[in-house]
């Protein structure tokens, strides 16, 4: 049986004649239909019509975006790049397309990678179906995210931080940082994580992808003005982002710490599509050792139940994140209310993430909430109602973190003593492996 194709070519002529060679003979595929434009040929995509579609690579808005969208239907794509082009081949890669041919080729030589591309489709795996927000069966040519990273190796801390100072491409980790509602100190932790990591010679890259209400540059005392996700994002949906524009669109904050700023306006969220961010992510590992990622709080996915199509989710680019990520911390803050939200918020994120397996956090640890011994109690009660078993515990330090806010710096430069840096000193150098540097010794004046 012919496999169904459909065609959307930019030259009417060239694709007419492209239509005519595919007609003779039996070469196993069978046109179903000419579209228009990149709209006609997504809207066909969705019926079910067909299992495969040759694209010109000068069709206009190709992006990321429209083949995740072809993936989501079960439409094999197979590109075509005019000879000698290898700038349209390499956007084409960069977009994930796998199946890039010579727009010259014999009609033998395209059937033939038609059906190479149908029957490379492969069911996707849970995390893949949570970046695309699609709970059918749907089929995907893209290939599945890596799911471990290994540890990045130590680098020289007096070393400047620049492109040389990367890791191996891919093999950078993710760390995603999430809490549920009620401000648990999701930014503080970020920014106090990656500060740290930096200054154990790590190159790290702190990204803002709240689409709610990101602060990350505010924190640092940086102008949000300036392009950063957005843009990146941007450039990954039209497949031209790469290792040295990412690297130009994260300012650097200090010694080996990047900072890749977020929305400077909530409603702007549109612009952070899921597929972009998984791009993004990938050139993140290459360009960093350690990049942390600060998450919204919100998991729904209600767009789903509104729209018939593929909808625009604003919750997407945390799960995208969350699915990306190679360590996912749970943060929560240390008072009833935060903790009942965190045991509740740790069954969302695992019905949302199938298989993620997150460190909890809890932030702001006072005794004044908790009878007795809040370290404890805290402990014993995330164990018995969330099955936590391995709890990381941040003393609240408002004095540390004031004067860290009001200065625009981290907690590691503007509080080194604080017990809450300390703590969160303690989490970084676990998540790398490091040992921890030796404490200075506090010079003791004697009295006469």
């Amino acid at each position: 049986m012919a496999v169904p194709v459909l065609t959307a070519v930019s030259d009417a002529v060239w694709e007419a004649r492209l239509v005519a060679a595919l007609a003779r003979g039996d070469l196993g595929v069978a046109v179903v239909r000419r579209c228009v434009d990149l709209a006609d040929l997504l809207a066909t995509a969705s019926t079910g019509q067909a299992r495969a579609a040759i694209l010109s690579a000068d069709l206009r808005r190709l992006d990321r975006e429209a083949l995740g969208r072809l993936a989501v239907a079960g439409v094999a794509v197979v590109a075509l790049a005019p000879p000698g082009d290898e700038q349209a081949e390499q956007r084409l890669r960069l977009l994930g397309v796998r199946h890039v041919l010579a727009s010259d080729s014999t009609p033998e030589t395209m059937s033939a990678a038609v059906v190479e591309a149908v029957t490379a489709v492969r069911a996707p795996t849970p995390a893949e179906r949570v970046a695309t927000g699609d709970p059918r069966e749907a089929l995907s040519t893209t290939p599945a995210a890596p799911a471990a990273r290994p540890a990045a190796g130590p680098d020289d801390p007096d070393a400047p931080d620049t492109a040389d100072d990367a890791p191996a491409p891919g093999t950078g980790r993710v760390v995603a940082v999430w809490g549920p509602t009620g401000a648990p100190g999701r930014t503080t932790v970020a920014v106090t994580l990656a500060s740290e990591l930096a200054s154990l010679g790590r190159p790290t890259l702190l990204v803002d992808a709240d689409v709610y209400g990101g602060v990350v540059a505010q924190v640092l005392g940086l102008l949000d003005e300036a392009p950063g996700l957005a843009a990146a994002a941007r450039l990954a949906n039209a497949g031209t982002l790469d290792d040295a524009s990412l690297a130009g669109l994260a300012r650097t904050a200090a010694p080996h710490l990047r900072v890749l700023s977020g929305l400077a306006r909530a409603d702007r969220w549109p612009e952070l599509r899921p597929a972009a961010l998984d791009v993004v992510l990938e050139r993140a590992r290459s360009l960093s050792a350690v990049t942390v990622v600060d998450c919204g709080f919100c998991l729904e996915q209600d767009e789903e139940l509104a729209y018939d199509t593929g909808a625009p989710r604003r919750n997407g680019a945390t799960l995208a994140v969350l699915s990306a990520a190679d360590t996912v911390l749970a943060v929560g803050t240390g008072d009833p209310v935060g903790l009942q939200r965190l045991v509740r918020g740790l069954g969302e994120l695992r019905d949302a993430v199938p298989g993620v397996q997150p460190r909890v956090v809890v932030n702001r640890l006072r005794a004044g909430p908790v009878p007795g011994d809040a370290r404890r109690e805290v402990t014993a009660a995330l164990a018995r109602y969330a099955g936590v078993d391995d709890l990381h515990v941040v003393p609240l330090d408002v004095a540390a973190v004031d004067a860290a806010l009001a200065r625009g710096r981290t907690l590691t430069e503007a509080a080194p003593s604080s017990p809450a840096r300390l703590a969160l000193a303690a989490l970084a150098a676990e998540l790398v492996g490091a040992g921890l540097p030796a404490p200075r010794r506090r010079r003791v004046l004697s009295r006469r």
